[in-house]
Formats: C-alpha cells, sequence, structure tokens
C-alpha cells in the first residue's frame, strides 16, 4: 500500500482542523491537533483495512479475547507503522510546533500490566506479519485508574482517557448484540480500531464492547421525580465498561467482575458466530476449522460454556456435539503459578448472574467426570473436576475444554507440567506447549529510542525492525571501543531526555552522570519491590557506616500501581516513598543514592524509562514469575538484568550469556527443600543483625506509616505470618544478602564504563529470540494452524 505524500497529508490535516474546529495548524491545540492529524491517518488507511478484513475472512483465522489490552498512546505508534512519523515532525516543526505536545492526549490504560502489554504486542506482531488476528475485549470508560502520589500514598482517580473523543475508532453500530444476566440485558455495541502493521504490512482488528442500555433514559420515571430510578438502566450498562477490575473485595465488586467477563466473552462469540453463519448458514460442520479463539488467561473462560450454550439453545445441537466444537476451537493460555489468579466462583455467585451458562458447566462436569472414569482415573475426580463443593475452578475448565494449553515461558510450562496442572499434563500430555512471550520491537525501540535505532541501522542495515534476529549481527562490534562509546553516549542522552521529563513531572532533579537501576512493574508482594526497598536501604546503612566510600552515586526508578483494595502493596509504595525523603536528604547519602517514585506508570511513561535504564531489577520469588516482559524491553534497549533465576530471566541468560547479566537467590529447586521448614525469624532474623537492621525499619519509628498499621502489617507478614501464609511467604529474608551483594557487584562493575557498555550492547544483540513477532508465528503454526 502506498502512503500518503507530505502534501496530501498536510491537505488533509488542514481540512480537518478547518472542518471539525475552525481553526489551522499554527493555532490548534494539542487536542485539535491529534484529532486532525489521526483523521488524515484514518482516511488514508481505512480502504486498505477493508481489503485486509476481505482477505483474511477467506482464510482460517484467529480471535484473541482478553480482559486486557494495554495499547497506550496510539497516535506516534500509528503514525510510526504506517510510515508517517518523519512527515508529522516535519509538519509540525514547520510551523514552530513540537509534536511532543500531542503527549497531553489519549493514553489507552486499557490494562494493568504484562498481560494486556502482551495482548497489545501480539496484535501488532500479527499484523505487521499479515497473520488474520483480531483482539476482542471491553471499551473501559476510565482504564484502570490514574494514580497520584500524596504524601508518599498512592491516590486513585478516574483515567479519562475519553475526554477529547476516540479518533482511532470506529462504532459499528449494525454488529451491536444484547447480552443477557439473571434478570437484565444490556447491549453491546462494538468499536472497531485498526491495527497497523509495520509498513503496511496489513490492518487488523481490536473490537472492543462498550455495554449500552437497552431501555435508555426512563422519560416516565422522571417526569415523575424518581431521578435516580430513571436513570438507573443507563448506570447498571455504564458500570459494566466503567473501570477495569473494579474492587472485588465484597459480593457487589464480584458480581460486577464476573458480569464484565461475560459480557464482552458473550458478544464476541456471537459476533463470530454471526461471522459464520453469514458464510455458511445453519451448517457449523466447518466451524472449528474457519476459527482459533485463545483466551488469554482464565478471564475469558466464560466462553467455553457460552458457544455451548449458543449451539444447544439457538443452534440446535446436542451438549456432545457442541463441546466438541468448543473443544476444538479454543486454546487456552496459562499466565500464572499463583493459585489467587486461577480464577475461581462461588456457585451461588455465579448461579444469581448466570443460571443458564451455569447448567452448561455442569453439563462439562459431569463430561470431565465421565471421561476420567473412562480412563481409569476415577481416583483423581475429586482434585479435577470443575465443580468442587461450592466452587467452579475456570482454569480447569479451561484445560479441559480446550484443544491446547501453553504456559509463557520454559520455566514456567515446566511448572504447570511437574505442579500447578501435573494431573492434567498426565491426563493430556499433547496438549501442552511453550510460546515464550515477546515484545514488539517497533514500539519497544523503534519507537522509543530512534536514537539507538538509527545506530542499529547504521551498523546491520534496515529490516531488523521485523527480522529481530538480526540484531546478532551486533556481536561483532562489541569489542569496537568507538561503537560501545556510541552506544553509552546514547544512553546518557536518552538519561538527560528522562532526567528533564522527572524535573517538569515529578519535582525531581536527577544527574545522567548516574547509574539508573529501574524497577517498573505492577505491584505485587511476590514481584518483591520491598526486597529491592530493602537493599536501598542496607546501601544506606553501611555508606553510613563508611563502608563504601567508593559507591557508584545510583538513581532508583521505582514506577508501579497497586490495585487499589490490596493493602499491602499500597503500604510498600508508602515505603519506598518514605525511603526516598530519607536518602534523598540525607546529606551522607543523597550524593550516592538517589530514590523516584514515577507517579501514574504507563506505557508511554516506560517508553521514556526503559531506554534511558542501565540495571533491569527482575526479582520474583523463583518460580512465581510466568515470563515477564519488561526484562525483554529493558534487554532489548540495553539494560542489563539484576533478577533470579525465573521466567524469562531463564532465558535471557541463554541468549545473552551468565558473564551479561546478574543472577541471584534461590531457585526453584532450593526453594521446594527450604519451604517446608522455613523460619525466617530464627534461621535469619535473630542471626543476620544487618537483616534484622533493615526489617525494622518497618516498626522502628525510622519511618511514618501516617498510622495505618501498614508498616506493622508488612513485618508481621515477613516475621510471623498470617492466616493465609507462612511467614516470609515470598523469601525476601532468604535472597536478601546475596542480592545486595549482586547489586554491589553490578554497580561496580557500571564504573568501567566500556566494560559495562560492552555487557549491555551484548543483550541488545542477543534480544532477537523476544520478538513477539517470533511468538506470534509460532501461535499460528503450532496451535491455531493458520
Amino acid at each position: 500500500m502506498i502512503k500518503l505524500d507530505k502534501k496530501t497529508f498536510k491537505a488533509r490535516i488542514e481540512e480537518n482542523l478547518s472542518t471539525d474546529a475552525r481553526t489551522d495548524i499554527a493555532h490548534a491545540d494539542p487536542a485539535q491537533l491529534h484529532n486532525a492529524v489521526s483523521r488524515a491517518v484514518m482516511t488514508d488507511i481505512i480502504p486498505f483495512w477493508n481489503e485486509c478484513v476481505e482477505r483474511h475472512n477467506s482464510s482460517r483465522r484467529a480471535y484473541y479475547l482478553s480482559a486486557e489490552f494495554l495499547m497506550g498512546r496510539a497516535v506516534y505508534n500509528n503514525l510510526y507503522c504506517a510510515g508517517l512519523l518523519d512527515e508529522a515532525k516535519e509538519l509540525f516543526a514547520e510551523s514552530g510546533i513540537d509534536i511532543g505536545c500531542l503527549e497531553e492526549t489519549e493514553d489507552a490504560a486499557l490494562g494493568n500490566g504484562g498481560l494486556g502489554r502482551l495482548a497489545a504486542c501480539f496484535l501488532d506482531s500479527a499484523a505487521s506479519c499479515d497473520i488474520p488476528l483480531n483482539g476482542y475485549g471491553i471499551r473501559y470508560k476510565y482504564g484502570l485508574f490514574k494514580q497520584g502520589i500524596s504524601n508518599g500514598f498512592q491516590t486513585e482517580t478516574a483515567d479519562v482517557w475519553l475526554d477529547h473523543g476516540d479518533a482511532w475508532s470506529v462504532r459499528a453500530e449494525n454488529d451491536s448484540v444484547v447480552v443477557e444476566f439473571a434478570g437484565e440485558a444490556v447491549r453491546a455495541v462494538p468499536y472497531d480500531t485498526p491495527i497497523i502493521g509495520f509498513e503496511r504490512k496489513a490492518v487488523n482488528t481490536l473490537r472492543l464492547w462498550q455495554a449500552e442500555s437497552l431501555s435508555g433514559f426512563d422519560f416516565a420515571r422522571f417526569d415523575a421525580q424518581d431521578y435516580e430510578g430513571a436513570n438507573a438502566s443507563l448506570i447498571n450498562a455504564d458500570a459494566i465498561n466503567d473501570v477495569l477490575y473494579p474492587n472485588d473485595n465484597t459480593e457487589k465488586g464480584r458480581r460486577l467482575r464476573l458480569k464484565q467477563q461475560y459480557f464482552f466473552v458473550s458478544a464476541s462469540v456471537q459476533d463470530i458466530v454471526r461471522r459464520y453463519k453469514k458464510k455458511y448458514g445453519d451448517d457449523f460442520s466447518h466451524f472449528a476449522e474457519c476459527y482459533a479463539v485463545q483466551l488469554n488467561d482464565t478471564h475469558p473462560t466464560v466462553a467455553i460454556p457460552e458457544l455451548v450454550r449458543i449451539l444447544m439453545f439457538r443452534e440446535g445441537f446436542s451438549f456432545n456435539d457442541a463441546f466438541d466444537i468448543a473443544r476444538r476451537t479454543f486454546n487456552y493460555t496459562n499466565h500464572t503459578v499463583m493459585g489467587e489468579a486461577l480464577e475461581k466462583w462461588s456457585i451461588p455467585l455465579f448461579k444469581s448472574v448466570l443460571p443458564t451458562v451455569y447448567e452448561i458447566i455442569v453439563l462439562i462436569d459431569r463430561s470431565l467426570a465421565k471421561y476420567l472414569e473412562s480412563v481409569g482415573k476415577a481416583d483423581k475426580i475429586p482434585s479435577m473436576r470443575i465443580i468442587d463443593g461450592d466452587v467452579i475452578h475456570m482454569a480447569r475448565m479451561a484445560v479441559y475444554g480446550t484443544s491446547h494449553t501453553n504456559g509463557v515461558a520454559q520455566l514456567h510450562t515446566n511448572i504447570l507440567k511437574e505442579d500447578v496442572l501435573r494431573d492434567w499434563y498426565e491426563l493430556y500430555p499433547e496438549r501442552f506447549q511453550n510460546k515464550t512471550n515477546g515484545i514488539t520491537p517497533r514500539r519497544w525501540l523503534g519507537l522509543c529510542d530512534p536514537e539507538l535505532s538509527a545506530l542499529i541501522t547504521e551498523k546491520i542495515g534496515k529490516g531488523w525492525e521485523t527480522d529481530l534476529d538480526r540484531l546478532s549481527e551486533l556481536k561483532k562490534f562489541v569489542d569496537d571501543p568507538s561503537v560501545i562509546e556510541r552506544f553509552n553516549k546514547i544512553k546518557h542522552e536518552k538519561k538527560e531526555q528522562l532526567c528533564k521529563y522527572l524535573k517538569e513531572h515529578e519535582g525531581v532533579e536527577v544527574s545522567p552522570d548516574w547509574c539508573f537501576d529501574v524497577q517498573v512493574k505492577r505491584l505485587h508482594e511476590y514481584k518483591r519491590q520491598l526486597l529491592n526497598a530493602f537493599s536501598i536501604m542496607d546501601l544506606y546503612y553501611q555508606i553510613k557506616d563508611h563502608k563504601l566510600p567508593d559507591l557508584q552515586p545510583t538513581c532508583f526508578i521505582f514506577g508501579a500501581k497497586a490495585a487499589p483494595a490490596y493493602r499491602r502493596a499500597k503500604g510498600i509504595i508508602k515505603y519506598i516513598n518514605e525511603i526516598a525523603k530519607l536518602v534523598n536528604n540525607d546529606p551522607d547519602t543523597k550524593d550516592k543514592l538517589k530514590v523516584v517514585f514515577v507517579s501514574n506508570y504507563n506505557v508511554s511513561y516506560a517508553e521514556k524509562i526503559i531506554p534511558a535504564a542501565d540495571i533491569s531489577e527482575q526479582i520474583s520469588t523463583a518460580g512465581l514469575e510466568a515470563s515477564g516482559t519488561g526484562n525483554m524491553k529493558l534487554m532489548l534497549n540495553g539494560a542489563v538484568t539484576l533478577g533470579t533465576y525465573d521466567g524469562a530471566n531463564v532465558e535471557i541468560v541463554e541468549e545473552a550469556g551468565w558473564e551479561n547479566e546478574y543472577i541471584f537467590g534461590a531457585r526453584v529447586e532450593e526453594l521446594a527443600v527450604i519451604r517446608p521448614t522455613y523460619n525466617p525469624r530464627e534461621k535469619i532474623y535473630y542471626k543476620d543483625e544487618r537483616v534484622k537492621r533493615v526489617v525494622n525499619t518497618l516498626v522502628n519509628a525510622t519511618f511514618n506509616d501516617g498510622d495505618t498499621g501498614m508498616f506493622g502489617e508488612l513485618y508481621n507478614s515477613l516475621i510471623n505470618g498470617c492466616s493465609w501464609h507462612r511467614p516470609d511467604n515470598y523469601f525476601l529474608l532468604t535472597d536478601l544478602r546475596g542480592y545486595v551483594d549482586t547489586k554491589l557487584r553490578a554497580l561496580y562493575d557500571y564504573k568501567d564504563r566500556n566494560m559495562f557498555g560492552k555487557k549491555c550492547w551484548m543483550n541488545i544483540a542477543s534480544a532477537g529470540k523476544f520478538s513477539s513477532d517470533r511468538t506470534v508465528k509460532q501461535y499460528a503454526e503450532e496451535l491455531w494452524k493458520l
């Protein structure tokens, strides 16, 4: 497809500004400029988008069902992939405008972390590889939430990303469907967003559903002065797509979560069935041959009984035939070994929302029990059945009701086979596969680090953007001091850009001459941001004791959101900010240590932090991080990994070499030995004064938690445990000393800029495996059979 020339592009922007806002480029505000540019690109690509839809509909295709799509800001990525970014920069510059002003506009935070960002990367890769993959999700009005930091505490407000409209989507009114709950129904209206492949290879579609009232505003009730009642159906429908992951610590919140999941799943399945019937009518013998549907974790698992329900009650199929079609259509990606994330629903709650779907699940459960008996595994029925007591186990249904189950890193897949889903692997060994996660190199290098991208292109030529294995050609330059010096200068330039942004947005001054140690990811105890915080306190005390006189000055950058109801995670944020106040202002440490907790970490913030990072903190408890993708983004931008032997860290080390990473901590097999008799209080806390000194800062008045009791709760979780877990459940005390030693080794190595630069360069040159292009191609060939 031929792209717009600059003259035509400018004319369309000016026309859009004139007709939509009665202004011109020189006088338009950022929102007006954004909408004009977006409309110009949309006008350009829609004909090709329609061609791709028709072409892909003629062959077997795949759909990706996900509760999250963390797309990030669309305008720069779409301009980049459409080949119009340089032209847009020139047009803006000619009018004296910095294209960076568009950062004031949309940034769709429709995800919480790696799960949603992976979904976004997969869509990008599929379009760039011309793989027919469309996404289905929810058009959350307020995304996750907008994070603020007040007196060190996280605050949450609505993330109103739709304030200035949504120029990148098209409302497909004619494809609306009705979704029914017990005693209630809503209309699901689709909004289609184009996913533009790099250099316009193809354009795929992300279809996000918006819940709307069927009855609308009740004028009669309003006229009777029942103002709340007049809007009740509107409010109830809006609640479904207001916020990603509403607080579920009450039954009311859990009901809303279940309604959200069923809403987008039912709408999506109905949409797929509608597309099929348009082509084949009532002959469903080709359905599983036409479509492969990927369930992104357990959230969309209710799609399995929903398809069975539709085939039985609308199309007249028997249960056995309907379930056979469903099982051949769906595949399941597991993203966690954490029991809390292997979704379960209480039967009374589920039946109160989806009574008919529950009856289908009963049939699936009976089918499983019958099958287990037939293969001589009746003894496994109690531990494997989907309905267990008063609980529905969605992960069990996901494995039983699909063709394949895959993990997202080799270690994670092995843990699934050997532990978490061991019985299922013994039952269906042919169904289990590994698909190590990946990231799109377009957004996570080409777009966010154009300076490094230019150096790479200069050395190995173009084409690496869609063939990341070519980065291995960079290895021949590792012993060229001039190349490493240029890389280090680029890294310093990215730090300068980040420092400017931090000063403007966080009010913090940081020197670009310092080492940047970065931990940016969702806040969870198993990801061990608290361990990182403890290590900083240990360094602080060592400096105070005059033990680290020549320590490399280091800025520790944190970015993370805690779920609003996750009290401990919010306590960790407050603790990190208390540390920041201490070390950033102490005369003995302020020239050596700096701690920055950025507010409202999101995709756009990541695009600034990741290219500036020197050290990538990937320190989850071994065996608990399924894969991680932040580790891959940081690796691709030339940061070394400081991490445990966990998730994709294992494969990063295999690719880049042990000598180029900093690995520490107890491994999965070691923790298996330690765990049964682990007593951190007696074995570590009372015996190691350095550990005790650091941990005690939670309770000895070194810091102030605002009388919330959060710090005391963190202390007790480590030393005494609680009703639902043992002391130090994530082995922070076990790993702390080794972690600090490894961190110090990395910081002292950093002082030799050529040697450390070579380590970073080797990470870039070894990152080819971690392209989501590779991952999606494996899904397409080995799971979806496209």
